[in-house]
């Protein structure tokens, strides 16, 4: 093989990691614009759409560590393989779906297949680009696939709906996963064998699971009539869920969560700030779309049209982000990313009324995502070297379960304050201020909290502006 052809390759095997990621983190945003008509088209009542939004974020989030372990021990490559297949029975388990129970286990069952495949694309992504220049643009291309993948689902679904039906959105991901499957078995090496049997620790991502499965369960139930007792105690039942989960990580021999890594506070506030970013947005973008369409009677085209400028102001941030960490730091700016987000999902509730001007509310928390994201990633993995691939997993983790327990718990307080989701229904103005509260108290907390001193935590890593996964860790399971 030449150079060129090496090099041709190498540019293919980079578009096609990025694009597993692109597609996976597209699946967490891209059914809420169909939300409505979904619904109604399976006779489903409005609660159900917690369900049906969150349940790929769930398990997305709940099983990325899980995930890293799979591609260690089987092989990333294959892990990859068999992701896209499963992510493919999913796609049409929901295209064929009669109800709304069927429509939620695809969605799961997809959230699943991405947790296995984004661990894996990451790491060969790391491995099939040299150290220098042309890695540092491949891991930038993957950063900027997944922001541009989770803000333009609203639009992409929406689109998609309205000129055709949600099911398309389902369909279409069958020829995708093929092209996608086509692509790495094209351009990426055959990685090494299984590797030593070890332990996946499987039991703990579980109750993890189950945990967070139980709250947007409950939240689900007890805004249905006569339902509230028993949704109550669904959503309780993560209590104790969450103190097995972490009873039994502590005693495993591989624990997802490493004592080691939940020690550094840089990785503490960039998690924090990862599950503030999804928790605040997602969560208010839902109910803006669900807004859109259920009372001020916008097509889900026409929704999607008007919520076009979140997606450009996230790339637009994240683009902008390594000046301002550059120049104050990434919690400052993390601090700062989220005091934008506060102030734009507060400004929802005059623009609502006044139809485009919810557009430029919703470009304002674009712009403050994109540079809270970056920022809450870099800071974040402010490790040591051994510990990187811990971090990116439990930053994706937070993020993940940020959307799906955000978009839960808005979504529950804009059906007991409006009837939203639901037609005929104002504007959900409490939610959208706890919305507004959640991202202001992040911003406080980091604005007030001492920055920590890289040297003390980075290892050699170097300062935190500069720190980033390590080539060989990233996507890795954590140290055993």
């Amino acid at each position: 093989m030449t150079a060129s052809d090496r090099g041709w390759n190498a540019r293919l095997a980079v578009t096609a990691l990025c694009s597993v990621q692109f597609v996976d983190v597209l699946g967490v945003t891209v059914v809420v614009s169909a939300l409505p008509r979904m619904l109604a088209s399976l006779s489903a009542p409005a609660s159900a759409g917690s369900l049906v939004s969150g349940g790929y974020a769930i398990f997305f989030g709940g099983l990325l560590m899980l995930g890293a372990r799979l591609g260690d021990r089987f092989g990333h490559r294959r892990t990859i393989m068999a992701s896209l297949t499963v992510f493919a029975l999913g796609a049409l388990l929901g295209a064929l779906a009669s109800s709304v129970l069927l429509l939620t286990a695809a969605r799961c069952l997809q959230g699943a297949a991405a947790a296995a495949s984004v661990p894996s694309a990451l790491r060969l992504l790391t491995t099939v680009t040299p150290e220098g220049p042309q890695r540092r643009r491949a891991i930038a291309a993957w950063s900027a696939a997944g922001a541009s993948a989770g803000a333009s689902g609203f639009v992409v679904g929406g689109i998609v709906t309205d000129l055709a039906s949600w099911r398309l959105v389902f369909w279409a991901y069958l020829p995708l996963a093929a092209a996608l499957a086509a692509a790495v078995v094209r351009s990426v090496p055959r990685d090494r064998g299984p590797g030593p049997a070890g332990s996946l620790n499987a039991a703990s991502a579980a109750m993890f699971t189950a945990a967070v499965v139980a709250v947007v369960v409950g939240t689900t139930v007890i805004v249905q009539p006569g339902q509230r007792i028993a949704g109550a105690g669904i959503a309780l039942l993560a209590v104790p869920l969450a103190a097995a989960f972490i009873s039994a990580d502590r005693r495993a021999a591989a624990p997802l969560l490493p004592a080691a890594a939940l020690r550094i506070p840089p990785l503490r506030r960039g998690a924090a700030g990862a599950f503030l970013n999804t928790a605040a947005t997602s969560s208010a973008m839902t109910l803006a779309t669900l807004y859109l369409q259920d009372s001020r009677h916008r097509s889900p085209l026409q929704a999607a049209a008007m919520l076009v400028p979140f997606s450009l102001a996230v790339v637009a941030g994240s683009a902008a982000a390594p000046r301002a960490l550059h120049r104050i730091g990434p919690q400052p700016a993390l601090a700062t990313g989220l005091a934008v987000i506060a102030v734009a999902d507060a400004a929802l509730i005059p623009a609502a009324a006044h139809g485009w001007a919810l557009s430029g509310c919703v470009a304002l928390t674009g712009a403050g995502l994109g540079l809270s994201s970056v920022a809450a990633t870099t800071l974040g993995t402010t490790v040591p070297g051994m510990l990187r691939g811990t971090a990116s997993g439990i930053i994706n983790t937070a993020a993940q379960v940020g959307t799906a327990a955000g978009i839960a718990v808005l979504l529950l307080i804009a059906a007991a304050t409006t009837g939203l989701p639901g037609p005929g229904t104002g504007a959900p103005v409490i939610a959208w201020v706890i919305a507004a509260a959640i991202a202001a108290a992040g911003a406080l907390a980091l604005t007030r909290s001492p920055q920590p001193d890289p040297a003390n935590h980075a290892g050699s890593a170097g300062p935190a502006i500069d720190a980033k996964p390590d080539a060989e860790n990233a996507g890795a399971s954590p140290p055993r």
